[in-house]
């Protein structure tokens, strides 16, 4: 009886932990996340996911200003790659990939709740954008 006790407190205790939806969930910058309009006036969905160790984004679709789907040569690539939890909300290092002029970046990010805040920057020159998740 008592190692039926046992087991059945060890069972509980393991459950609770790997249920967990902390634990569970993977960190908070994973998952789809929407674009601000770019020049072109096109919005995309951005998928982010864990690779390895860091986090890599790729376009998975992307939108005219009615909100029509729309097919860019750059559905399916990578947008940024090799970025890193700093802790606190903010992600950095790696590269972005800055489709329109086709130039590669240092990403900064910034998790507030439901919005990422996108920042690239290439020596002196930044651009920024505050994504929104879906």
């Amino acid at each position: 009886m008592r190692n039926l006790i046992r087991k059945t407190v060890i069972s509980t205790l393991c459950a609770g932990v790997f249920l967990s939806p902390g634990l569970a969930a993977g960190d908070p910058i994973e998952g789809v996340w929407k674009t601000e309009p770019d020049r072109k006036e096109l919005t995309s969905h951005i998928q982010i996911t864990a690779c390895g160790d860091k986090f890599c984004g790729k376009i998975l679709s992307a939108y005219d200003k009615s909100g029509k789907e729309v097919q860019t040569p750059n559905i399916g690539k990578k947008l940024f790659w090799d970025v890193a939890s700093q802790g606190a909300g903010k992600y950095g290092g790696g590269e972005f990939w800055v489709p329109l002029i086709n130039v590669d970046a240092v990403p900064q990010m910034t998790l507030q709740g439901d919005t990422l805040k996108v920042k690239g920057c290439e020596h002196h020159i930044c651009a920024h954008q505050s994504w929104t998740r879906l």
